[in-house]
């Protein structure tokens, strides 16, 4: 074959295998191979599973010659944010206490789905301690690395994720998106990202966050893996309560239908606030291709950040309150902190939130009796040096952490399916989302392929690396 298995898809991985031009363990060694060259450099890795990995390629190849099924990801190496729970590692959730814990028993459904669909597990990810992370510095684990630019960050809280998906060392990994954690890496390193609806996709036997905010959901170079990956993780789930969907809708044999017809609005006010010129320049290409001139405004989007600020700190310092008093000093200043400040909130203004959260919800679903798909920037610019602790806009000097997140905050809020798509800016990509309504995910991805088959999206090479 003339490309080499570290630089092919993972559709086209698992085709090959399945067609033995290529066996499972020759791909799962080029990734090895990739994660040993680059990663010193992109710090996307915490752990890397090579035994286990060997052994689930060597059976599917054994499969394979046996006339066995070996599912539709075949062959195609994986990983994951370590706050997924994987058999045999403790599950750090980026932190220093979490690595005290024993080994976990089993695996974390998702991972149980992909590898039951033929994918191969080959490690685990670098992230932002207990998911309270914009930027992927991880204080304990030292900051994962953007693959066009070292000198700059991940995004967060799934920066292993962006990184190595960015970076080319594998071509699927999952994250996790409580108020962007997909989506901003996604925008900074070039890669594609899903975050599914509330409730779509299991979460059980992964280290949560805000258990009413947080969504699974994987990351990949194109929007047919990224279909792969997410279809292979459907179903309901009896582990996770709020996993309540009964019914699988595939979405792969939908990609290439025509979405002329789809009613596509791009998100005005709020959302074109507070912005580079860079995110406009990619809003406005996007746009511009799917002939979107309609604009819609998601009323008190400001309102909607700041009780998802509220919610956010006052259900994550409910989580951690024994590890903050037992153990303060193993956390990383700026988390241990604002979940301390979370702790303090009063309940009323909770109660104001949830409430408010419940009216917000109501008056965007509106929205889209009238559009299939809303348009917003991902982040306020392209990836941020690592360290940095302020931009200026607009005149107006701005910390970095909490306003990575600006756009993406509203949208989680309420559990709303995103497709995050890189615009391929130079001297660095940038994200833009396409937003559909609850369960529309195949909405999304449609609009999503149909901008790379454009050439208006993709994942560009990694240029750091």
């Amino acid at each position: 074959m003339s490309e080499t298995p570290a630089s092919m898809s993972a559709a086209e991985i698992a085709h090959a295998v399945k067609n033995r031009k290529l066996t499972a363990l020759a791909a799962t060694e080029a990734a090895l191979s990739r994660i040993a060259a680059h990663d010193k450099v992109l710090n996307a890795f915490t752990d890397v599973t090579a035994d286990r990995a060997r052994a689930k390629a060597g059976a599917i190849d054994a499969a394979i010659v046996a006339g066995k099924s070996v599912g539709p990801l075949a062959g195609v190496p994986f990983a994951v944010k370590n706050l997924f729970d994987v058999q045999g590692l403790a599950t750090r959730a980026g932190s220093k206490i979490n690595r005290d814990l024993p080994p976990s028993p089993r695996d974390a459904t998702l991972i149980e789905r992909m590898e039951a669909a033929g994918a191969v597990l080959v490690g685990a990810l670098n992230m932002g301690e207990y998911a309270y992370d914009f930027t992927g510095e991880n204080v304990h684990d030292g900051p994962s690395r953007n693959p066009h630019d070292p000198t700059r960050m991940t995004g967060g809280s799934s920066g292993g994720s962006g990184s190595a998906v960015g970076g080319a060392l594998v071509p699927i990994a999952l994250g996790s998106d409580t108020n962007g954690s997909i989506r901003v890496p996604s925008s900074f390193c070039g890669t594609f990202g899903l975050k599914p609806t509330y409730g779509r996709l299991s979460r059980a036997r992964s280290f949560p966050f805000v258990a009413s905010l947080d969504h699974l959901g994987p990351l990949a170079r194109s929007v047919k893996d990224l279909a792969l990956a997410y279809d292979a993780m459907q179903g309901p789930d009896a582990d996770d309560p709020a996993c309540i969907v009964q019914s699988i809708e595939p979405t792969v044999p939908l990609l290439a239908n025509d979405v002329g017809r789809l009613r596509v609005a791009i998100a005005g006010g709020y959302f074109q606030q507070n912005l580079f010129p860079e995110a406009v320049e990619a809003v406005a290409r996007v746009a511009k291709a799917l002939g979107a001139t309609q604009t819609v405004e998601l009323p008190e989007a400001a309102r909607a950040r700041a009780a998802a600020y509220i919610i956010t700190t006052t259900e994550g310092a409910a989580l951690h309150l024994d590890r903050l008093r037992k153990r303060p000093n193993d956390f990383d200043p700026a988390v241990r902190d604002r979940l301390i400040a979370g702790a303090m909130v009063p309940a009323v203004y909770v109660d104001k939130a949830q409430k408010f959260r419940r009216w917000y919800r109501a008056k965007v679903l509106e929205l889209f009796q009238s559009v299939d798909v809303i348009l917003a920037p991902a982040t306020p610019c392209t990836a941020p040096k690592l360290g940095q602790v302020s931009f200026t806009l607009d005149g107006v000097e701005l910390p970095v952490r909490p306003n990575i997140g600006i756009h993406t905050q509203p949208i989680s809020f309420i559990g709303l399916p995103v497709v995050a798509v890189p615009v391929p800016l130079e001297p660095l990509p940038i994200g833009v989302q396409i937003i559909a309504a609850p369960w529309r995910e195949d909405i999304a991805l449609r609009v999503a392929y149909a901008l790379e088959q454009m050439g208006v999206a993709a994942a560009p090479p990694p240029r750091g690396i």
